[in-house]
C-alpha cells in the first residue's frame, strides 16, 4: 500500500505488485463499490434499527475500539515476525480490519464526507509535506524535512 499518512516503514517489494495509479486517478468502479457498501450497510443497520445508537460521537468511539482491536494481533511481535503472521493472525487482522473499515464508512456517511475524495484530497497534502527528493528514506515529520 502507498505511504497514504506519512513516513512509515514499508518493507515490501516495489517489483512484487504491479504500478499503483496516481493520486488523481480516482477509479469510478471503486468508488461505486464504495457506495454499493455504504448503501448495503445502511440496508444492514435499518433493518436492526440501530440507527439510533449511530451518532457521530458513537460511531467514531466504535471506529477507535475496533482499531484498537487490530493491535491485538499484533501485541509483543517482533517487527519482523509481524511481517509473517501465522493463517490465525492473517484471519484476525482481517476481521478487525473489516470492522474498522465497516465503521469508517458509516461515519463518513453520517457526516456526508465522501471517503474517496477525502483520502485525494488527504493524499495530495502529504505529497506537498512530503516532496520525493527531501523525505525519501526518512521518518522525518514534514514539520522537520
Amino acid at each position: 500500500m502507498p505511504n497514504v499518512g506519512g513516513p512509515r516503514n514499508n518493507s515490501t517489494s516495489s517489483t512484487s505488485r504491479k504500478a499503483a495509479p496516481r493520486i488523481n486517478e480516482v477509479d469510478a468502479a471503486s468508488s461505486t463499490a464504495l457506495s454499493n457498501l455504504r448503501d448495503a450497510l445502511r440496508r444492514f443497520v435499518a433493518d436492526r434499527d440501530w440507527d439510533q445508537y449511530h451518532s457521530p460521537k458513537n460511531l467514531a468511539v466504535a471506529l477507535s475500539v475496533e482499531a484498537a482491536e487490530l493491535l491485538e494481533p499484533f501485541q509483543w511481535l517482533t517487527d519482523e515476525s509481524s511481517q509473517s503472521l501465522s493463517p490465525d493472525q492473517i484471519a484476525k487482522v482481517k476481521e478487525e480490519l473489516a470492522d474498522v473499515f465497516l465503521y469508517l464508512i458509516r461515519l463518513a456517511d453520517k457526516l456526508d464526507i465522501s471517503l474517496l475524495t477525502a483520502a485525494k484530497e488527504k493524499m495530495e497534502l502529504n505529497a506537498l509535506r512530503y516532496p520525493a527528493d527531501k523525505s525519501r528514506g526518512s521518518n522525518k515529520k514534514h514539520t522537520e524535512l
